[in-house]
């Protein structure tokens, strides 16, 4: 493809690293019709580099500085837009795209048309192989942790499913901004060296025990919040067992469970569920300072472009360490 040329407010970033997600995969092996976009587009929505070319109506940044992009795109106009909230975006089921390599194209590739500086987070000399993966991977757990972090004081204990991309920056994430004990479970022996690598309290694998082990640490009293970043049938019923009455449960994967609600039922009393998306642009520039300050640390796997193909195959079959990111050039 031909050096895109920006026009108008746009900002052209020259990329030097993308991450690969989960949601990629889920694109590419979607049926035909079951997702709002309108293909061909470039995949890529965890984008970091430098602006390279600035519209004429463009403003708020400048030639040469580095950026990492907020990728959820919206109108741009409404009052959720207007507050950097474009992950929840009032007019989103009209627009045929999520974002940036999500129905519109994205970052796998040398160049990123970018609609307004709004979408850019200034990174100074922050690497892009670790700003690239904040924008999806950092910004997703930090916006689920923000919903359930009121439920949380020096007493509390968090549950972490899932240490992968999302989840081994959760980990980090909740020791760096509370005082919460964190439990971590996966099915993969490293993903539990990665959680406690990363921080974790105790990390367990997944198994007929494990509700037993991880309640244990808890006085049998059990978890204030569970973050889910696999959202199947197992990890909800560990979740449910184990949440304490106010508990909090925040599911971010998109594994297919299903969670029945009935009153009277299983569910612990003053249960609260959530389904949180992305997360605000606010929210990505405190996610950079923490990762500026020290505080987080992504674990990576590179990989030149041009080997993408061998980037995903890795992916779908969950040899991944951390975050893929793929660079250009």
């Amino acid at each position: 493809m031909e050096r895109p040329i920006p026009r108008g407010t746009e900002v052209l970033v020259r990329v030097e690293a993308a991450g690969l997600c989960q949601s990629d995969l889920h694109v590419v092996d979607a049926a035909e019709g079951a997702l709002p976009y309108r293909p061909p587009f470039t995949l890529g929505h965890e984008v970091a580099g430098h602006v390279a070319a600035l519209g004429p109506d463009a403003e708020g940044t400048a030639a040469g500085e580095r950026v990492v992009v907020y990728g959820p795109w919206g109108c741009g106009t409404c009052t959720r837009c207007a507050a950097g909230r474009d992950n929840y975006c009032d007019h989103r089921g009209d627009l045929g795209w999520h974002g940036a390599g999500l129905g519109r194209d994205g970052g796998m590739a040398e160049y990123l048309l970018v609609p307004s500086a709004r979408h850019l987070v200034p990174i100074g000399d922050l690497p892009a192989t670790q700003a690239a993966p904040l924008s999806d991977a950092g910004l997703t757990s930090y916006h689920a942790l923000a919903g359930v972090r009121h439920a949380l004081d020096g007493s509390s204990v968090v549950l972490v499913i899932g240490v992968g991309g999302l989840g081994h920056l959760a980990v980090q994430m909740v020791r760096a901004t509370t005082s919460s004990r964190v439990l971590a479970v996966d099915i993969r022996e490293e993903a539990v060296d990665l959680a406690l690598r990363s921080g974790a309290h105790l990390g367990v694998p997944m198994g007929a025990d494990t509700a037993k082990a991880l309640g244990a640490e808890t006085g049998g009293v059990g978890v204030d919040a569970v973050l889910d970043f696999v959202g199947n049938e197992a990890t909800f019923a560990l979740a449910v067992q184990l949440l304490r009455p106010g508990g909090e449960l925040a599911v971010v994967g998109s594994g297919g469970g299903r969670l029945t609600v009935r009153k009277p039922g299983f569910l612990p009393a003053g249960f609260r569920l959530s389904l949180p998306f992305w997360g605000t642009r606010p929210e990505l520039a405190e996610v950079i300072t923490l990762a500026r300050a020290g505080s987080l640390h992504v674990e990576t796997e590179r990989f030149p472009l041009s080997a993408a193909p061998e980037a995903f195959d890795r992916l779908r079959q969950g040899r991944v360490r951390g975050r893929a990111v793929l660079l250009p050039g």
